[in-house]
């Protein structure tokens, strides 16, 4: 929220709205980029970085973070996009906010903090190379497979097709040329960086093809209100379906979890209030309410623009709501400029920003100091390239539960033998049915002509499926002359 105090502060309003032109900045391709990626029209990702600033920035949560559709989304909206119909995009997206606005009230968001980072990481790092598959395609304006393992099986046939033809080679360059710009701006003068690098590298792009009278694919723009498309009675009743729902559950989750995780990121990166995550969740779940009720792109809070509103100076919400202002404007009165943008273009921002999703360097300190936590992430992202995006975020969930309690499932095992050969056996720990083979390796080790104790007394927990298997072996161990094992409790 925006204090009336604060307003009143013209050093604080001055350094606001020329950070909210920073951030305006680095959205403008950031939005268009994310809509084309996720075949809609262009000036639907606008509307969603429009409301994210407007709507959501003048509601309370985290006042620094920025929100507007996200590539950790493009993936899912695609694939809802090619099963579903765009006019069913409108539908989910509202659902999905409902849902948000529900958990939120709930005092859902904190929970959110509590997903395993490494599942968080590894879902990231899948999306980046879903990502990174798809737009390699679009960087050569060529047609990209349907599904990623074939995006990957045809990378040397795509290779083979830049090499041939020239069309493919010229958009492919453009499009790599903006990925080589994006990696070397941060290495220039401060001078020049004062350009944010997306909007920098989309524009010498642009020049470039314009100048070489090259005629790259661009997008197809009719304007803000044209690409709106408020969904009608029919569209809503597809929300019925069984496939439409789980759709609607990743969307609400996954843009809940990326949106709060962006938040505690944020909180980090300055000293003014921390993020409410309960309330945080209301607000994106406000802002995706109206952007799925116009058709719009879903929306999350953006780690990129996020990170670029603070390191310019932003210390107030005006500075979000100003980009969402900006960029309105930019959409009502400059929508023709949308239209000059080689897709090549947006396609390199988009294989950059893929890039940065996938953790290369956190992974080797991860392998090497937690093992269960890497093999986590790399199952979460593997199993998002082979099968989608719901299903491997859900594996990644379930292995994650299940490390977690093979780790808080350590027994230990120990004898020792009392003079007259009793034996006594001690478990120490909790044994649950996760150890049980291993617990029952080392029992049925024991000698059967010795009488045997069975000491359970320094066991923290016994689940059902432990305590019936050790009955069960100590009723049949010991040979029929020696006495049966005994167990103390």
């Amino acid at each position: 929220m925006i204090s009336v105090k604060e307003l009143k502060n013209p050093h604080v309003v001055r350094r606001d709205l020329l950070a909210s032109l920073v951030v305006f900045l680095v959205a403008l391709p950031l939005c268009v980029g994310v809509a084309v990626a996720s075949g809609v029209p262009a000036e639907l990702g606008l509307v969603t970085g429009i409301v994210g600033g407007i709507v959501v920035g003048l509601l309370p949560g985290s006042r620094l973070q920025v929100s507007g559709p996200a590539a950790g989304l493009t993936v899912l909206v695609y694939e809802a996009v090619t099963e579903f119909g765009l006019a069913t995009l409108g539908p989910i997206v509202l659902a999905a906010g409902l849902l948000q606005v529900v958990m939120g009230f709930a005092r859902f968001g904190r929970w959110f903090r509590a997903i395993s980072v490494s599942v968080v990481q590894g879902m990231l790092a899948g999306i980046g190379l879903v990502i990174v598959l798809g737009q390699l395609y679009a960087m050569a304006d060529t047609e990209q497979p349907d599904t990623a393992l074939a995006k990957l099986a045809g990378l040397p046939g795509l290779a083979v097709e830049i090499i041939t033809d020239s069309e493919a080679m010229t958009a492919f360059g453009l499009g790599a040329g903006t990925v080589a710009v994006l990696l070397i701006w941060p290495r220039l003068p401060a001078r020049v960086r004062m350009v944010p690098a997306p909007l920098a590298a989309v524009g010498l792009a642009t020049a470039v093809a314009a100048l070489a009278g090259l005629r790259p694919m661009v997008a197809d723009v009719n304007g803000l209100l044209h690409a709106i498309d408020l969904p009608g009675a029919a569209e809503f009743g597809n929300l019925a379906s069984v496939a439409v729902i789980g759709t609607v559950l990743a969307f609400a989750l996954i843009a809940s979890a990326e949106s709060l995780f962006s938040a505690a990121a944020i909180d980090r990166m300055h000293d003014g209030p921390r993020t409410d995550y309960d309330k945080e969740l209301v607000a994106q779940g406000v802002g995706n309410t109206i952007c799925g009720a116009l058709g719009a792109l879903p929306m999350t809070a953006v780690i990129v623009r996020s990170a670029a509103n603070v390191q310019a100076g932003a210390t107030t919400a005006l500075s979000r709501v100003a980009h969402g202002v900006w960029l309105l404007l930019f959409a009502a009165l400059l929508p023709a400029a949308i239209g000059i943008i080689p897709l090549a273009s947006l396609a390199g921002i988009l294989v950059h920003a893929g890039c940065k999703l996938v953790p290369w360097k956190e992974f080797g300190p991860l392998w090497r100091e937690h093992r269960g936590e890497a093999v986590l992430l790399a199952v979460t992202a593997l199993a998002i390239v082979v099968t989608n995006l719901f299903e491997g975020v859900v594996l990644g969930l379930l292995l994650a539960v299940v490390k977690s309690a093979w780790e808080t499932s350590h027994v230990q095992l120990s004898t020792r033998e009392l003079t007259g050969g009793r034996v006594v056996v001690t478990l120490t720990g909790n044994a649950t049915f996760l150890r049980l083979p291993r617990i029952l390796e080392q029992l049925e080790k024991l000698p059967q002509d010795q009488p045997i104790e069975l000491d359970l007394t320094g066991l923290r927990h016994l689940d059902h499926a432990c305590r019936v298997a050790l009955e069960n072996w100590a009723r049949r161990h010991n040979n029929a002359e020696i006495e049966p094992v005994t167990i103390r409790r």
